[in-house]
C-alpha cells in the first residue's frame, strides 16, 4: 500500500506542475497514441493501484517527467537540462492541440475526475519512446505506429484490463484465486492417459502439414460423431478442424460478413463470438437471454431484431457463461426464425458433453436439414486439454445455399495451411474411447459437486442470486445494485480483486448491457471453492461502491 500511496503523491504533484486534472491527462495520452480511462486514473490518483510499465511510460510522457522518478522516485522529476517551463509548455502544447479546441478540458470549472468515475478502463501500450530524437543523423521524430481502427470496439475482457491488474499483484508476490477463465489444468484436471499416450506414439508422423481440412483419421471420428448427434447430409469434405473453436469461429467471420452485414449473437455471449464479428466488418446484434426463463433466448426479442442486413443466428449451447442447456422447443422456435428469414445457424456446442442432472443436448442442426448449418466443437472442455487447441467445424444442412461461403471457407483454411497436427492426431482415440469426463458431472464427481457447491453459496449470500447452470463450468450471479450501490461492474470487479484477491469477469465482459452479473468459474478444488465463497460473503457484507 506504501508503494501505491508514494505514485499518487507524485503523480498528483505532477500534474499540479502542469496544470492538468484527470480528464486533462486521458485526453492528452491520446495525442501520444495512447489510451487512457478515467476509472483507471482516478484508481492511480487515489493510490489504490500502480500502472503497469508500459502506462508508467505513458503518463511520465504526457506529463514530461522522468520515468524513473515517476515509479520509484528516483532522482529529479524532470530532466535538470530542461526548465519547468519548457516543459510545461510542451506538455500542454501535446494535449491542447487541436482544431476543435478540446483544450477545454483543461477549464478550471470543471471537476477534477474522482475514483466514483463508471466509464470502463482500457489502456495500451504507449507510443515508441522519444529517445531516438538525440540521434544526430534523425532530423524528425519517428511517426507514431497505433493499432489498427477495427480493433476500436472489440472487447475481450475475459483477459482484459482487471486481469492484467491481477498479474500486475501477482508478480508482486501476492496470491490471487482465479476464478476467470475455464481452463481445467490448474486445477488438477488431467487429460486421458490413453491420449496422451497415443500422441506421444504419433508425433514422430506428426511434422508434416496435414490437409487442410485436418487428418482422414480425425475428420472422419467428427464425421462419425455428427451423425450420432443427427446432423444431416454431412461428408469429410465438410469437416474442417482448427486450433480450438476459437480460430474457426474467427475463419467463419471473414468468410460470411461483409462491412455492415448484420449477425444475430446472444447477450450474455462467449465474447469472441462479438469481438470477432465486429473485427469482419459485421454488426452484432445481441438478442437477450432471458434469467427468469433459465437463460433461454427471448425468442420474441430475437425476431425482433432481424433485419434485412441479418446474415446468421448464433447460438451458444449449453451456454457460456450461464450454464444454460435449451430445449428443444426453443432450438425449434430459433429454426423457425432462421427458416422464415432464410439466415444461416452458427452453434457453439462446445461444451456439449458436459450436460448434468440427466439434461440433453440436442444439436440444433439435426432439426434443420433444409437450413445452411455450422456447427462448432472441441475437445478442449470435456477432455481437459485446453492447452492442445483442437476444436472442429462441421457444415450440415442445405449447403447448395453456400457454396460461395464454403469457396470462402477452403481459401482461408488454405492461407493458414492447416491446424496443429500432433493434437489432430487424437481425435479419433479421444470421440471414440472411454469418456473419462462422465465421471466428473455425475453425483459424486468433482464438476457436478463443486456446481452444487457454488450455487448454493452464492444463494445463500445476501443480495446475491443465481440460476443453477445445467452444463460447463460457469455459473452467472446477479448482484442486488440497489443494495451494493454497483454502478460499474468493472470497478466492482477491480475492488474484489483489491480487497479479496479474488480475480472474476464482469458481466460486461460478455456483452451483458446492465452492471449487475459476474461469472465464476467453479474448477477449482472443494477446499479453494469453500475459501474462496467465505470470502466472497464477507466482501458483500461490508461492500458498497463508492
Amino acid at each position: 500500500m506504501a508503494r501505491q500511496e508514494a505514485f499518487s503523491a507524485r503523480l498528483i504533484e505532477a500534474m499540479a506542475r502542469t496544470g492538468m486534472k484527470q480528464a486533462d491527462v486521458i485526453h492528452a495520452a491520446s495525442k501520444y497514441g495512447g489510451r487512457l480511462g478515467k476509472s483507471q486514473v482516478s484508481q492511480y490518483v487515489s493510490g489504490k493501484t500502480v500502472p503497469r510499465r508500459n502506462v508508467m511510460a505513458l503518463l511520465a510522457q504526457v506529463l514530461g517527467v522522468r520515468e524513473v522518478w515517476l515509479a520509484d522516485g528516483m532522482g529529479p522529476m524532470v530532466d535538470e537540462s530542461h526548465s519547468a517551463n519548457d516543459a510545461n509548455s510542451v506538455t500542454r502544447g501535446a494535449w491542447q492541440e487541436s482544431a476543435s479546441g478540446p483544450a477545454k478540458m483543461g477549464d478550471d470549472n470543471e471537476a477534477p475526475a474522482s475514483a466514483d468515475d463508471v466509464t470502463r478502463a482500457s489502456a495500451r501500450p504507449a507510443a515508441a519512446s522519444n529517445s531516438f530524437t538525440s540521434n544526430p543523423k534523425r532530423s524528425a521524430s519517428m511517426r507514431e505506429f497505433k493499432k489498427s481502427t477495427k480493433l476500436d470496439n472489440v472487447l475481450y475482457d475475459v483477459r482484459g484490463p482487471v486481469a492484467d491488474e491481477a498479474a500486475r499483484m501477482e508478480s508482486e508476490g501476492l496470491r490471487i484465486l482465479k476464478l476467470n477463465i475455464g481452463n481445467p489444468a490448474p486445477f488438477g484436471f488431467r487429460t486421458p492417459d490413453e491420449v496422451v499416450t497415443d500422441m506421444r506414439q504419433q508425433l514422430p508422423d506428426c511434422e508434416g502439414y496435414s490437409d487442410s481440412r485436418g487428418l482422414f483419421s480425425a475428420r472422419k471420428a467428427i464425421m462419425q460423431y455428427a451423425q450420432i448427434k443427427n446432423l444431416p447430409n454431412v461428408g469429410m469434405e465438410d469437416i474442417y478442424t482448427g486450433n480450438g473453436v476459437s480460430e474457426l469461429i474467427q475463419l467463419t467471420m471473414n468468410a460470411l460478413l461483409d462491412n455492415g452485414d448484420e449477425i444475430l449473437i446472444p447477450s450474455p455471449d462467449y465474447p469472441l463470438w462479438t469481438a470477432c464479428a465486429t473485427l469482419a466488418g459485421g454488426v452484432p446484434v445481441h438478442y437477450v437471454c432471458d434469467e427468469q426463463a433459465e437463460w433461454c433466448p427471448d425468442i420474441a426479442d430475437m425476431e425482433a431484431k432481424v433485419t434485412e442486413r441479418t446474415k446468421a443466428i448464433v447460438i451458444i449451447n449449453p451456454n457460456n457463461p450461464t450454464g444454460a442447456v435449451y430445449p428443444r422447443e426453443i432450438l425449434e422456435q430459433i429454426v423457425e426464425i432462421a427458416r422464415r428469414h432464410q439466415l444461416m445457424i452458427l452453434s457453439d456446442e462446445i461444451y456439449d458433453r458436459l450436460c448434468m442432472d440427466g439434461y440433453e443436448h440436442i444439436s440444433v442442426a439435426s432439426l434443420a436439414p433444409d437450413l445452411p448449418c455450422v456447427t462448432f466443437s472441441g475437445l478442449s472442455k470435456s477432455h481437459m486439454i485446453a492447452g492442445y487447441r483442437i476444436g472442429w467445424m462441421v457444415l450440415s444442412g442445405d449447403k447448395r445455399c453456400m457454396r460461395d461461403f464454403i469457396y470462402g471457407i477452403n481459401m482461408l483454411s488454405n492461407m493458414r495451411l492447416c491446424s496443429n497436427v500432433p493434437a489432430q492426431s487424437i481425435v479419433q482415440t479421444a470421440l471414440g474411447g472411454h469418456q473419462s469426463v462422465t465421471s466428473y458431472i455425475v453425483p459424486g464427481g468433482r464438476v457436478y459437486e463443486q456446481r452444487n457447491y457454488v450455487y448454493e453459496a452464492l444463494n445463500a449470500i445476501d443480495g446475491i442470486t443465481a440460476v443453477k447452470p445445467k452444463a460447463a463450468f460457469y455459473i452467472f450471479p446477479k448482484m442486488d445494485v440497489k443494495k451494493f450501490n454497483i454502478t460499474d461492474d468493472e470497478q466492482f470487479a477491480l475492488d474484489l480483486l483489491h480487497q479479496k484477491r479474488i480475480l472474476i469477469t464482469r458481466g460486461g465482459g460478455f456483452n451483458w448491457d446492465k452492471p449487475d452479473h459476474f461469472r465464476i468459474v467453479y474448477l477449482p478444488r472443494m477446499e479453494v471453492l469453500r475459501e474462496a465463497m467465505t470470502d466472497l460473503a464477507d466482501f458483500f457484507e461490508h461492500y458498497r461502491q463508492h
